[in-house]
């Protein structure tokens, strides 16, 4: 049995199981083999200003409350900004999203909503147009864990259109094939 690790095979030995020391690139490399849905996080500042990142980090937390996660590394230029938001919106993106999300995930362009559907919510935050599901949030609470502020969000308001998901594996993006329902 081998563990691929950056594109070298490292064996596991019958009497241990895994690699005890290794590199965060080694750990984000093997984190990659579990594909994650993409969505743009995005709020507005208190002048007015649109801010929206791409992430794969979102989760679930709760159904009652409904609660989501997700997380912002801690030297982003961005953290002030979503830490001391009062809402946030998550766009999931569709399989045609992908230069949209590689848009913005990229720190030079400076004005990612130029040009693009932008909808602005009930309660003044921006979404994405044509994300295939959105939810407001109400910014919960956050945690500085690790490297990460981890972000709680209170749903507070859900939209969604028929779409297939961009998916994100492997240092790649992919569509779903064959989505049976369970």
């Amino acid at each position: 049995m081998t563990l691929n690790i950056l594109s070298s095979q490292i064996p596991l030995p019958d009497a241990e199981w895994g690699a005890t020391e290794f590199e965060a690139r080694a750990l984000r490399t093997l984190l990659g083999h579990y594909p994650t849905g993409v969505a743009i996080v995005a709020t507005r500042t208190a002048d007015g200003r649109n801010v929206g990142l791409t992430i794969n980090s979102f989760a679930s937390l709760s159904l009652e409350p409904p609660l989501v996660l997700w997380s912002l590394v801690n030297h982003s230029p961005n953290l002030p900004v979503f830490r001391d938001c009062e809402y946030f919106t998550i766009s999931i993106l569709g399989c045609e999203h992908q230069e949209l999300a590689l848009r913005f995930a990229n720190p030079r362009v400076e004005n990612k909503f130029r040009d693009i559907p932008v909808q602005e919510t009930p309660e003044g935050v921006p979404s994405i147009g044509g994300a295939i599901a959105t939810l407001v949030c109400a910014n919960h609470q956050q945690t500085h864990l690790g490297d990460h502020l981890l972000m709680i969000g209170h749903v507070k308001r859900i939209a969604s259109i028929e779409g297939k998901p961009l998916v994100f594996h492997s240092g790649m993006f992919t569509v779903l094939h064959d989505v049976r329902e369970i």
